[in-house]
């Protein structure tokens, strides 16, 4: 049984280049709806959005979308989501996403994808909350920003005992399997740390 009740995913809007991508994407839903982990996301059903939330949907899962108010009608969300909740700003769904799940899993994507994970690898490093964040990496997709986040570290910008907070492996059910150890190894280390910091 795993120690996660759900899995908010970050991924782009957009579909991509290659269809492995979308691939991925339906796999993880699927993946998660098998192992009854809720899917938290963004809500949007366009892009890789759409194809893990609709695979989730398909195989019977829980699958909640958080989408602000200002992209309803831009990335116009699925109508038969579990949950929709439309909220007044990207803090806002940043916070409520971190709140409703119990892990990160991100798929490839782009400037937002980028960013909603670094907020969260941020918070861990600030021990501001204590939930892992892991990379589907997807052909090679994030090779060279791992190149770049290594650079970074050689260069004395990401402190040696900061180096693992992204956890990252090409197979999904490999990735969930070591985002559930971290989880209980975080927790076993600091039982009484938040769950989610604040932007």
């Amino acid at each position: 049984m795993s120690v996660f009740k759900s899995v908010c995913v970050f991924c782009g809007s957009q579909p991509g280049a290659r269809p492995e991508y979308a691939q991925a994407a339906r796999e993880l839903g699927r993946w998660l709806a098998q192992h009854s982990i809720e899917l938290v996301f963004g809500g949007g059903h366009v892009g890789l959005m759409g194809e893990v939330s609709d695979a989730a949907l398909a195989a019977g899962g829980r699958v909640v979308g958080i989408i602000p108010e200002h992209l309803r009608w831009a990335e116009p969300p699925s109508r038969t989501l579990t949950e929709l909740h439309v909220v007044d700003s990207m803090h806002t769904r940043k916070r409520m996403m971190a709140e409703r799940a119990d892990a990160f899993v991100v798929l490839p994507g782009g400037y937002g994808t980028f960013e909603e994970t670094f907020e969260m690898v941020t918070w861990l490093q600030l021990q501001l909350q204590a939930k892992p964040v892991g990379i589907v990496n997807v052909e090679g997709y994030y090779d060279h920003l791992l190149r770049f986040l290594r650079h970074a570290a050689d260069d004395g910008f990401i402190r040696p005992q900061h180096w693992d907070l992204l956890i990252v492996e090409s197979s999904i059910s490999l990735l969930l399997a070591r985002l559930a150890l971290h989880a209980e190894q975080m927790q076993r280390a600091h039982p009484q740390r938040g769950s989610t910091g604040q932007s």
